[in-house]
């Protein structure tokens, strides 16, 4: 099997707080570091009440402080929405703090609405500007030349992997020309997976950070006791993924029984469609089935349930089946 990674929004659960909602990544992180799990990754999303991420990189060193060995990182940065002189200070910090195990995605998408762009000083063409910004990013990672008066410190001289994610060509273009490995959302934006993975294969070109292409596609996986219990507990991201497509964004919902329109059920399956609900026999069985269909390098493993012990028992059961562990 392929290596087996975590994608993890630091759920902040109906009923609880922002406080818990990062205690519960620590020790989910300590968990799948325990099972074998390649890295761990969290995700910049903002004015978002059921999300405790927006402050990525200090929640990427509150979890990398929690763990010893597995890789921490951002999946990803919203590089719209920084400096990247700031981006490569804040994550040079990281990797002098924690080396060897600090990872670097960029995103082009903003993590938010417009107002709340606004709110974090970016414009709204700051996205045109992403492949620029990346550039400017990767050199505050160079050692410093002869004259240069601006460079990040720490930052300068280190060895942070930089990976572009993307739900669409753009950043599977921009990641293939580039060198750079590249990661997939199609944990909720499959339409153009298949198509993006092509284009990244078919146009890399070798760089001094990858020689050949290497790519991670996401899925979602929930496990239970039985499938039913397993449908049930699968009710929560529903809810979750209704509520924010329809601008109510709220705190991660309890599993309760739940009736979709005609419109939503299609929204969902559309769009949720990796997402692998069952027994651990049976999830195992649909994502060994995926990698084999779609070939990644790596795969990206969301657990988006309400309840701890059941993102536990999913990353557990993924773990025993498809990893020996």
């Amino acid at each position: 099997m392929i290596p087996l990674s975590v994608l993890d929004l630091a759920f902040i659960t109906e009923g609880s707080s922002a406080a818990e909602a990062l205690h519960r990544s620590a020790d989910l992180a300590r968990h799948a570091e325990s099972l074998g799990f390649q890295r761990f990754w969290l995700a910049e999303h903002h004015s978002m009440p059921g999300i405790a991420s927006a402050a990525t990189a200090v929640v990427i060193g509150y979890v990398a402080g929690a763990t010893k060995t597995i890789r921490v990182g951002a999946g990803g940065i919203m590089l719209p929405n920084h400096a990247p002189l700031a981006v490569a200070e804040a994550f040079g910090t990281l990797e002098s703090l924690y080396p060897g195990r600090i990872d670097l995605g960029l995103g082009r998408a903003p993590g938010s609405d417009q107002a709340t762009m606004r709110a974090l000083r970016r414009d709204p063409t700051s996205a045109d500007r992403f492949p620029q910004d990346v550039v400017e990013l990767l050199r505050y990672f160079e050692k410093p030349q002869p004259g240069q008066t601006v460079f990040a410190v720490p930052g300068a001289g280190l060895t942070v992997p930089v990976w572009l994610l993307g739900s669409s060509l753009f950043s599977a273009h921009l990641a293939a020309i580039m060198g750079l490995p590249f990661a997939f959302a199609s944990h909720f934006a499959p339409d153009l997976m298949e198509d993006a993975l092509a284009l990244y294969r078919e146009r890399f070109e070798p760089s001094e950070r990858l020689q050949s292409p290497y790519a991670m596609l996401g899925v979602n996986a929930v496990i239970g006791e039985t499938n039913a219990k397993a449908q049930q507990a699968a009710t929560s991201l529903q809810q979750h993924f209704i509520a924010l497509r329809q601008g109510r964004p709220t705190t991660f919902p309890a599993p309760r029984p739940v009736s979709w329109n005609g419109q939503e059920q299609r929204l969902l399956d559309s769009t949720l469609r990796h997402t692998f609900v069952g027994t651990a026999e049976t999830v195992a069985q649909n994502i060994s089935a995926f990698v084999e269909r779609y070939r990644p390098d790596e795969l990206l493993i969301g657990a988006p349930l309400f309840s701890q012990e059941e993102r536990r028992r999913t990353l557990r059961g993924i773990a025993h089946h498809l990893m020996g562990a």
